[in-house]
């Protein structure tokens, strides 16, 4: 498949008789479907390309992952895409978490927007921030009022990822 790269949003056209684009985004729940467009996200068709099943072009010009990394890096989501990266491999349905104040929400393999309420938000934060007591509690405050499970991902420096499971408990 060809994807246009403009503005870090890529652009699937979805040609008549052309069902994969189509299926990419029905069975595997990636980007939004506007008019004859697929739209994906700079950190899914990254993940795409990777992957090898996406071809992203800038003005005719095909794009190596190492380009579209360093955008990524560029606009400081290089740890965001780590983590997308890791769990998509895991087999996680992934949607923006944005509406929760949390960078994803997560759904288990076969389940996704409209089939299911996602069961995790995920934070992430680097290994080196210092985070302050009121903004993990706003965390944890939101995603236990909405039912969900907090899934806090800490990248260190070495772009390793560990995560830790946050619950809400009442003493």
């Amino acid at each position: 498949m060809r994807g246009i790269l403009s503005n870090g949003i890529v652009s699937i056209k979805i040609e008549e008789g052309s069902k994969r684009p189509i299926a990419l985004h029905e069975k595997s729940k990636f980007g939004k479907i506007e008019s004859d467009f697929l739209h994906l996200s700079l950190i899914e068709a990254c993940y795409l390309c990777e992957k090898g099943r996406l071809n992203i072009y800038e003005d005719d010009v095909e794009c190596s992952v190492g380009y579209l990394m360093d955008l990524l890096k560029e606009m400081e989501v290089y740890a965001k895409y780590l983590v997308f990266r890791d769990l998509k491999d895991r087999g996680y349905v992934i949607k923006t978490g944005f509406k929760y104040g949390s960078e994803f929400r997560l759904y288990d393999r076969g389940s996704g927007p409209g089939m299911g309420h996602s069961d995790y938000l995920v934070n992430i934060i680097s290994e080196t921030y210092d985070i302050n007591a009121r903004d993990f509690a706003s965390y944890v405050r939101v995603s236990h009022g909405v039912n969900k499970k907090l899934l806090l991902a800490i990248v260190d420096e070495d772009f390793d990822i560990t995560y830790y499971n946050i619950e809400w408990t009442r003493p």
